[in-house]
C-alpha cells in the first residue's frame, strides 16, 4: 500500500511539474511579445508566475534555455492555429488561402498581447547572432517556405499563372500580413486585418486572372 501511494505521489509530482513547466512557458511567451525575449529574466518571469527564482531555476538552467523553450511553445501554438489546419487542404490554392486566413485569425483572437510572437521577437533578435536568433530565422524560413510551396502547387494546378514569380508573390503576401500585425497591435481594431485580407485577395485574383487573359 505504501509503495502504491509512493508511486502515485511520484506521478502526481511529475504531473504537477509538467503543468508548472507549461504554465511558465505560456506566461513567458506572452511576456516576450510585450517585453521582448531579452526581458525574460528568471527574476522577472518568477514574479509574473508567482514562483521563487530558485523554483524557476529548477526548470531552466539559463536564460538562453528559457528563451529557446519559449520559442518552441510559441511555435507549437502557431502550428496548431495556423499551419496544421492548412495541411487538410486538397489543393495548393486552398492551402494558401487557409494559411492566410489562419494567420489573420491568429491575430484577431489575440493569441498574444503583443501580436504575432515571431514578428515581435524577430524584430528584436535579428541582429543578435546565436541559437535564439537561429531558431527564429529557421521559423521564418519554414513559414515563407510553406506559403511559396502552396503558390508553386497552385501554379502546377493551373490556379495561379505559372509566369508569376512565386518568391515575389510570397513576399507580397507576407508583407501584407506583417503590416496587418504591426498596425493591429497599435490600433486594436479589425481594420488592418480586413485591409490585409482584401489586399491579398486582390493580389491573388490578379495572379489568377493573368492566366486567363
Amino acid at each position: 500500500m505504501n509503495t502504491k501511494n509512493s508511486k502515485l505521489t511520484s506521478r502526481e509530482r511529475r504531473a504537477d511539474g509538467e503543468r508548472s513547466h507549461s504554465a511558465i512557458l505560456d506566461q513567458a511567451a506572452r511576456l516576450a511579445t510585450v517585453e521582448g525575449l531579452e526581458g525574460l529574466s528568471l527574476a522577472r518571469l518568477a514574479d509574473a508566475v508567482g514562483m521563487s527564482k530558485s523554483g524557476l531555476f529548477a526548470h531552466f538552467r539559463s536564460k538562453e534555455e528559457l528563451q529557446l523553450a519559449t520559442i518552441e511553445v510559441a511555435s507549437s501554438l502557431f502550428d496548431e492555429q495556423v499551419t496544421e489546419p492548412a495541411t487538410q487542404a486538397r489543393t495548393g490554392w486552398e492551402r494558401l488561402s487557409l494559411l492566410v486566413d489562419g494567420y489573420l485569425r491568429y491575430l484577431e483572437v489575440e493569441t498574444f498581447p503583443g501580436g504575432c510572437f515571431f514578428a515581435s521577437t524577430l524584430a528584436e533578435m535579428d541582429t543578435q547572432p546565436g541559437p535564439v536568433r537561429d531558431r527564429l530565422v529557421a521559423f521564418l524560413g519554414d513559414w515563407l517556405g510553406r506559403i511559396e510551396t502552396a503558390v508553386h502547387d497552385a501554379q502546377v494546378e493551373g490556379a495561379i499563372d505559372p509566369a508569376e514569380d512565386a518568391a515575389q508573390l510570397t513576399f507580397e503576401i507576407e508583407a501584407a500580413l506583417f503590416l496587418a500585425n504591426a498596425q493591429y497591435v497599435v490600433a486594436r481594431t479589425p481594420e488592418p486585418i480586413d485591409r490585409a485580407r482584401r489586399a491579398i485577395e486582390r493580389r491573388l485574383r490578379s495572379a489568377a486572372s493573368e492566366r486567363e487573359d
